[in-house]
């Protein structure tokens, strides 16, 4: 199980127990573990974390975290215990081994608390632990405890930070007293201090300004900040100390404890029109994104410096399309994520890349998109909305500078159509999950319909026969927040934007899951496939050609036809029956494009159901007979000489005839090759070109660098096979004994030192390489750890220093009796160095 849960711990393989130890202890694998959890998991993991203390050996049992979860039982937790166990979240305590299965004490992974942050559960610091990081928050602490004793509220007396801390808890904590306090408190007050049940800390402006009660405590929050019972940590910031968030929450942690998901009331609707709905986007989309590639490929789109396309190209394209410009822009991400699109480096416009998708079917074309869109490391969403960067560079809403290559963003900070801050890592995962909890929800509205059946009870609007549950963003994110929570946390912002693409790809219609929705949910695309082919009409290969000039599409054309007719003529109105007209311009991109008129009268001969009219004829005989009075060639470079015979033979010697050498005039020959390697062949041959330039150098090279594309996305990791667990099993098996060793395992042992040693504050023995390769064995405390770098306090100079953990050779916990000088003056310095250092760290 540990390795279907985490399969990173052994991509790559490790070579030994102590190697997988490590590995599953780093932070990077232990957050990946519960971007996993869910709700239960997650709440279980979180009250394990602070009710036990690893370096003091304070574990705890499911019956101990029983009474801290409202609704919980101890059957259960011990099985979600269990669970996380096998994660390698939790390890068993030593100290416990032996007793019953149901008896077992935990303690979590000594990364945990990095990853899980300061506010495990909601839960904010206790006061003795703001007092001991946040020196400041003493001082006011000290300072209010002195205006509650003048107002009478009976708070026992202190004199220093550390007492006052403990005044405020013991009288926070008293039975009835902040039910007592809050009964006096002003209107609304409790409605504010809800608002700290999802985070301990708020913004608030100037918090620092109340000095005690009765001093302009009107408002709630001022009222608060008065007593206490709200700690600022800065003029802008303020924190609910968890000794009194215990208490609001009735002395739990948890106080909606349940091991259910949330069943939502769904809306219904019939399955009919979720079809219909359905099939009628998809069919629009592939349309549109025809004859998107069409005008692209007439007139490739310009970048703006700052990145992406902007607004002037995308509403020019729009106004081609005669569509809005926000469904131009979700095409062209479509388009792009398919890698349909592809950015030319040399020019920097996109252009249509050579794909065969426009001579596809319909539904092959369709799952191109819907799988590129699900796989793809992009939001196109965000397109439009405010971007990360300041105005200067992020986007351009106005459209003043949006159609050159060398044109500047004008700054109104917003994102542009395929530009890079629409990348979001993250997006396959996300999509990936929202269509499963649709799917799941679906499911259960199904098994609801079945089993409303079987008992003859009435089934619910969203389970009756032939309908269908709309599955709406609340429902949807709900689910999501306790199937993943910390996942969840990145949804909101993208859901909207993801409910609406999997509309227009069909994978919904009418807020229902589809069949195909359904289909590329459970990960089966031919399914998706077949139930396309089965439900789309079938193309059609014939236009009724009018004496106006124009070309009727009586439905839905096949590929092949649409694209040859978005050639010939240039498509009007919208919907299936769309019109082609032609004229003159758009028969000379015809011509332009290499045909003639002969051919171009036998196709249409060939794909109309009436007869050429007259008009459309002379017009594309007419247009063909003045095409080409002018021609225009290409040359990359010429050959000139006096001798009119030596450049006759020249055009009659056989090894040259790859260089495509064309007389011009009778001492000018131009050749499609460049003019080095023309001088190279003739030099082959016994003669002595000289080389001209116009600049006087060698040739201009050119890197031979593909176009840049945008990839559809990044699958997530995959699952290990089979073949591969049981692979790494027996490796693992091979060396049963704990050797603490090797280029994974010492680095991550002695981060681990470092970490304990900054959570009991004691110095370590720590060996130290320099530039020369030269040792050093110093006592230093550490103060914190982070970016590949350690901060330590020399207790023997009195100064802070930063030391790179890649130049720690080894690190251990020092002994109680180690030489380190004055021990009592220089831990003591080192206490106020730690605190004064964790507060700027805050």
């Amino acid at each position: 199980m540990l390795f279907d849960a985490r399969p990173d711990l052994i991509s790559p393989a490790v070579p030994d127990f102590a190697a997988l130890a490590a590995r599953a202890c780093a932070r990077v694998s232990v957050a990946r573990a519960l971007d996993k959890l869910n709700q239960p998991q997650s709440q279980v993991l979180e009250v394990l974390h602070l009710t036990t203390n690893e370096d003091l050996g304070l574990s705890a049992t499911a019956s101990m975290l029983k009474p801290l979860m409202a609704g919980s039982t101890v059957s259960t937790l011990d099985a979600i215990l269990r669970d996380l166990h096998a994660r390698a979240l939790l390890y068993r305590d030593p100290a416990q081994f032996g007793q019953p299965v149901k008896s077992r004490a935990y303690l979590p992974v000594s990364s945990l608390k990095d990853v899980i942050g300061l506010h495990p559960a909601g839960l904010g610091r206790r006061y003795v632990e703001l007092v001991r990081t946040q020196p400041s928050v003493g001082v006011r602490l000290l300072q209010t405890l002195k205006a509650l004793q003048q107002s009478g509220a009976g708070v026992k007396d202190a004199s220093t930070p550390m007492e006052a801390a403990l005044a405020m808890h013991a009288w926070v904590d008293a039975p009835g007293t902040l039910e007592r306090l809050l009964s006096g408190a002003p209107e609304n007050t409790q409605g504010m201090l809800d608002r700290f049940s999802a985070g301990a800390m708020g913004a608030i402006p100037n918090a620092q300004r109340i000095a005690g009660p009765g001093i302009n405590d009107a408002s709630p929050v001022d009222w608060l900040l008065a007593r206490g019972l709200l700690v600022p940590l800065n003029n802008e910031h303020v924190e609910l100390p968890s000794d009194v968030a215990m208490v609001l929450r009735g002395r739990v942690i948890v106080r909606d404890f349940s091991v259910a998901p949330p069943a939502p009331q769904l809306r219904a609707t019939s399955s009919s029109l979720v079809s219909n709905a359905a099939l009628g986007s998809i069919a629009e989309v592939l349309r549109l994104e025809t004859e998107l590639l069409a005008q692209v490929q007439n007139t490739p789109l310009a970048t703006l410096r700052a990145g992406g396309v902007g607004v002037r190209e995308v509403r020019r394209l729009a106004d081609a399309l005669r569509i809005d410009t926000e469904m131009t822009t979700l095409l062209l991400e479509l388009a792009a994520l398919a890698s349909l699109l592809v950015l030319d480096v040399d020019t920097s416009r996109w252009r249509v890349a050579q794909t065969h998708w426009q001579q596809l079917p319909r539904e092959q074309q369709w799952l191109w998109l819907a799988t590129s869109w699900l796989k793809a490391d992009r939001a196109p969403a965000l397109v439009g909305q405010p971007s990360s960067r300041d105005g200067s560079g992020g986007g351009n809403a106005s459209g003043s500078a949006g159609s050159g290559t060398g044109s500047k963003t004008a700054g109104t900070g917003l994102i542009n159509a395929l530009g890079a801050e629409a990348y979001r890592p993250d997006a396959p995962v996300l999509r990936k999950q929202t269509l499963a909890i649709m799917l799941e929800l679906s499911d259960e509205a199904a098994a609801a319909s079945t089993d409303a059946g079987d008992t003859g009870t009435s089934p619910s609007a969203a389970s009756a026969p032939g309908m269908v549950p709309v599955l709406d963003g609340a429902a949807i994110l709900a689910r999501f927040q306790w199937r993943q929570p910390r996942l969840a946390r990145r949804l909101p912002r993208l859901l909207p934007g993801f409910l609406h693409e999997a509309e227009l790809l069909g994978l919904t219609g009418s807020g229902s899951l589809t069949v195909m929705g359904s289909a590329v949910a459970s990960g089966k695309p031919e399914e998706a496939l077949a139930a396309l082919h089965a439900a789309l009409p079938r193309p059609l290969a014939h236009v009724l050609l009018q004496a106006d000039l124009t070309a009727v599409a009586p439905g839905y054309l096949s590929p092949e036809l649409t694209a040859e007719l978005n050639l010939l003529a240039a498509a009007e109105g919208q919907g299936p029956a769309t019109i082609f007209r032609f004229s003159a311009a758009s028969l000379r991109r015809a011509l332009d494009a290499g045909q003639d008129a002969e051919g171009i009268l036998d196709f249409l001969a060939r794909h109309s159901a009436t007869d050429i009219p007259q008009p459309l004829r002379y017009l594309v005989e007419d247009t063909a007979a003045r095409h080409g009075r002018l021609r225009v060639g290409t040359a990359f470079s010429y050959l000139q000489s006096e001798d009119e015979m030596m450049l006759q033979e020249l055009l009659q010697i056989p090894v040259l005839k790859h260089l495509g050498l064309v007389a011009l005039a009778p001492t000018v020959l131009t050749t499609k090759s460049g003019a080095r390697e023309v001088a190279a062949a003739l030099r082959e041959l016994g003669m002595a070109p000289a080389v001209l330039e116009s600049d006087g150098g060698g040739p201009v090279k050119v890197p031979q660098s593909g176009p840049a594309v945008v990839q559809p996305g990044r699958a997530s990791a995959r699952e290990p096979a089979e073949e591969d667990i049981a692979a790494q099993l027996s490796a693992l098996r091979s060396k049963p004994s704990w050797v603490p060793a090797g280029p994974e395992t010492g680095p991550q042992l002695g981060l681990e030192t470092l970490r304990q040693a900054i959570r009991l504050k004691k110095s370590v023995n720590i060996s130290i390489v320099d530039s020369n390769g030269n040792h050093d064995q110093q006592v230093l405390v550490p103060l914190s750890v982070s970016g590949g770098r350690v901060r330590v306090y020399d207790p023997g100079r009195e100064i802070e220093r930063v030391v790179s953990i890649h130049r720690v050779m080894d690190v251990e916990l020092a002994e109680p009796g180690a030489p380190t000088g004055d021990r009592t003056d220089a831990l003591a310095a080192t206490e106020v160095a730690l605190a004064d250092t964790e507060a700027r760290d805050r």
